[in-house]
């Protein structure tokens, strides 16, 4: 199924002592563009998301922003800093020996020094956050493929749509343009009537230069592969694969063989459908550049 290159998907749940919200949202971009926003103290989940969400998505710039809430109290660790403590024992002892002072030092004092203890938080277990973390991820993701598939189906509908009106146009121009030789013939000849007068006419002369014009202004190879682009066109919006690059490709394909009829075009209404079929293909141009 085709999907959109832009989307948004969310997921909430609380999960063993955390709050956890995942928001996921994309615009279009040539290739996977991935951004975190993540606490400093969790960036080592960025990898671990990137991997997840390249899963599901192939194309587009995507940003994640992850929040992690505890709820519950956090485990924190007290260390000393054991040379630290000793250089103010020491010194303390010093001080009273040198100038006679009593020395009056408790473990308490000496946990008062600067710097002589450190609070930090417990290590996390990365494995184990992960754990809780990716299937909220999953969650997010999910909604957010659901999105992009739906705004897809609506792209892909439009597509065809305007592909339908192109090959409208084609069959015109396979119609139209027989006549337009036998038109030409018929002026040719009308022409050479009133130049000759009574004179005999040589028709040899006049159905060779109409097989000349004929193929000067033959665009049967191009209606065909027009038609033949159109039938890829219909495949590749069928396909459960990312499309948007050769649909790209195709676009451009299909653009060539429009500019060739117009050059070729020596009449007037035959002019007016390329024009009309130039103008789809533009739109079509538009819409495919949204296609992952």
């Amino acid at each position: 199924m085709v999907r959109s290159m832009t989307g948004f998907g969310r997921a909430q749940a609380s999960v063993e002592g955390y709050n956890i919200t995942v928001e996921i949202r994309s615009v279009n971009h040539r290739y996977f563009e991935f951004y975190a926003k993540l606490p400093r103290t969790y960036s080592f989940l960025e990898e671990k998301v990137k991997a997840l969400l390249s899963t599901g998505i192939s194309r587009g710039k995507v940003e994640c922003s992850i929040q992690l809430e505890a709820t519950a109290d956090e485990s924190v660790v007290v260390s000393v800093n054991e040379p630290l403590a000793k250089g103010y024992v020491d010194a303390v002892k010093e001080i009273s020996e040198k100038f006679g002072i009593s020395e009056d030092l408790t473990a308490l004092s000496v946990a008062r020094f600067s710097d002589v203890l450190s609070i930090s938080k417990a290590p996390v277990d990365e494995d184990e956050l992960w754990a809780k973390v990716s299937p909220v991820v999953s969650e997010a993701l999910a909604g957010f493929v659901s999105m992009r598939e739906t705004e897809g189906k609506r792209l892909s509908e439009d597509v065809l749509s305007r592909a339908d009106t192109i090959l409208s146009n084609v069959s015109y121009i396979e119609e139209r343009s027989p006549e337009t030789v036998k038109l030409y013939s018929e002026k040719l000849l009308e022409r050479m009537k009133n130049v000759l007068g009574d004179t005999q006419i040589d028709e040899t002369r006049i159905l060779t230069e109409a097989a000349i014009y004929a193929d000067k202004i033959a665009v049967a190879e191009e209606t065909v592969r027009l038609r033949s682009h159109i039938d890829q066109l219909h495949e590749m919006l069928a396909s459960d694969e990312a499309v948007g690059r050769k649909l790209d490709f195709l676009i451009q394909e299909i653009n060539r063989e429009a500019n060739t009829i117009g050059s070729k075009a020596q009449d007037v209404d035959i002019a007016r459908r390329v024009i009309d079929i130039k103008a789809e293909v533009e739109k079509i141009r538009e819409q495919i550049q949204n296609i992952e």
